[in-house]
């Protein structure tokens, strides 16, 4: 019994410093701030719009890829910058690939809303 409950403890640990991770990259990070105005953004659109089931979860999914674009491109930032302190072209190199995934992730995003919110949104205006 004593390990179930240990186990249990742990999670509960685990998912609180998950919760800080979230907390700090919003903290700390302008771009990330950015992903959380079009997520509420996004989010409303879709539930306002009464999109359907498939079309709510591509956005979800495209979401959540945004975000552990962002996460990643983050962490790698931080552990370059301990690993190596000073500037050196494959540091930057390293930061600027790992910031093109969060652009391609972001741009994949914004078609998928597009594609599935602007054609009901058009037709809520008349058009």
């Amino acid at each position: 019994m004593l390990k179930k409950k240990h186990f249990n403890v742990s999670r509960i640990k685990s998912f609180g410093f998950a919760i800080e991770g979230v907390k700090d990259i919003l903290r700390t990070e302008h771009n990330a701030r950015i992903h959380a105005l079009f997520t509420l953004l996004a989010m409303s659109l879709a539930v306002w719009l009464h999109v359907g089931n498939v079309q709510f979860t591509l956005i979800i999914i495209v979401i959540t890829l945004v975000w552990i674009t962002e996460a990643l491109n983050t962490v790698l930032e931080l552990v370059i910058d301990i690993v190596s302190p000073a500037y050196t072209e494959t540091a930057r190199r390293a930061k600027d690939i790992a910031a093109a995934a969060v652009l391609i992730a972001s741009l994949g995003a914004l078609l998928t809303g597009a594609a599935i919110l602007l054609p009901p949104l058009l037709a809520k205006f008349g058009f």
